[in-house]
């Protein structure tokens, strides 16, 4: 089924965004409060009115710059904690009384807010860096500080510097989790397309090879190139044929991408008969057994299981001969459909099916059972020497095939 790869943009770092947004309005509200309420003990109050007039505008029209990292720029950043640090030092000024006693500066807790900025865009660095600066304001604006002043010093610089770390836990994390899914993709798609590669391209090579020995000659010499071309490309197919892509990331240093995997069928295209799929394999060799009614799946997961059973089949033509019987038996269950093709060749010896994978040939491990897995269903093959051999497949009826699930 052919898929096509698309990004989503993932982060644990926009929800904290959004809380520091709401807490900026909701602390600066707070502050414009504790004035009004407090308003008796200014001894210059239009000091602390102009102060928190600034820092309302500030505030409110800021806010799109603690939307997400790119809008916050480390300009809006030193700008923003400014303010605060202006707000702490002129809180003597608008309150004398404020300076002997353990009241609340005119930014509040507000001034939080610009330190856990800092914190959520540069991680435990840069939140160590603003918090110590407020500090030092705050220390400054109380003269001679006493151990409750100490204890909100403290408390802010450990928790934002501990925020940081977390941020930079999880961007870390979110770059790990991006790779391993691109990882994914890459595999999944490289398994595609070696089993498009063993349907098409090594099946006629493996028979140029044949038929170029049998007939000998200059078709022998043919045979013999696409014999080492069959080699050449069996390995490229096992060694890997879709390089992975590094992982990406923007100016927001920490808003990563995952990829995602999209079935290209139009969503509301209708259900497929499994019947009308492998009705053209029965002949005088192959017998054909099915239900009555029709086995309906979706067109990509049809389509998937039809070529796994051509594989199947292939297999039974190379290595039980051209003059073996095959027969084909479908079964429509509540649930999931199960596809038996069965032979009367040789069987398979035991451990050929590991060594012919070592040797780059995939085809019971990509072309049937990659192509299971895809569609979250499974293969199995039983086979006893001098018996034959059976390959069931099963298919949930919603498979991931058409979900087209992100991974």
């Amino acid at each position: 089924m052919a898929r096509r790869e698309r990004v989503v943009r993932m982060s644990v770092e926009e929800p904290l965004w959004s809380a520091l947004t709401a807490y900026r309005i909701l602390t600066m509200l707070y502050a414009i409060l504790l004035a009004v309420f407090g308003r008796d003990r200014y001894d210059r109050p239009w000091v602390a009115i102009v102060f928190l007039v600034v820092m309302a505008a500030w505030t409110l029209g800021t806010l799109p710059k603690v939307s997400g990292a790119v809008a916050c720029t480390k300009r809006f950043l030193g700008a923003d904690l400014a303010l605060a640090l202006v707000g702490i030092l002129l809180t003597p000024l608008a309150d004398f009384e404020a300076q002997h006693v353990d009241g609340p500066t005119l930014p509040s807790i507000w001034t939080a807010g610009s330190v856990l900025a800092f914190a959520i865009k540069g991680g435990w660095r840069w939140a160590a860096f603003a918090s110590t600066l407020v500090a030092v304001a705050n220390i400054i604006e109380r003269g001679e500080p006493s151990r409750d002043t100490f204890h909100n010093v403290l408390l802010v610089w450990v928790a934002s510097t501990a925020i940081g770390y977390v941020v930079e836990v999880a961007r870390a994390s979110e770059r790990t989790l991006a790779r391993a899914l691109e990882i994914e993709a890459a595999t999944r798609e490289r398994e595609r397309l070696a089993r498009d590669i063993h349907d098409s391209v090594l099946q006629v090579l493996a028979m140029v090879q044949r038929r170029g020995t049998a007939l000998g000659g200059e078709a022998a010499e043919l045979g013999r190139m696409a014999g080492e071309q069959e080699v050449a490309l069996r390995t490229l197919v096992s060694s890997g044929l879709v390089p992975t892509t590094r992982v990406s990331e923007d100016a927001a240093e920490g808003a990563v991408v995952r990829s995602v995997e999209v079935d290209d069928e139009p969503s509301g295209q209708a259900d497929c008969d499994l019947r009308s799929l492998l009705a053209p394999h029965a002949g005088s060799r192959i017998s054909f057994a099915e239900p009555g009614a029709p086995v309906l799946l979706a067109p990509g997961a049809a389509k998937e299981l039809a070529a796994a059973v051509s594989a199947a089949l292939d297999n039974v033509r190379v290595h039980a001969g051209e003059n073996a019987q095959a027969w084909i038996l479908v079964e429509d269950w509540p649930d999931e459909v199960i596809v038996t093709v069965r032979d009367d060749g040789p069987g398979i010896p035991d451990g050929r099916l590991a060594q012919a994978e070592g040797e780059g040939r995939m085809g019971v491990a990509l072309s049937i059972r990659g192509r299971l897995r895809d569609l979250g269903g499974t293969a199995e093959l039983i086979s006893v020497p001098g018996q034959g051999t059976e390959v069931e497949l099963k298919v949930p009826k919603v498979s991931r095939g058409k979900a087209g699930s992100a991974r």
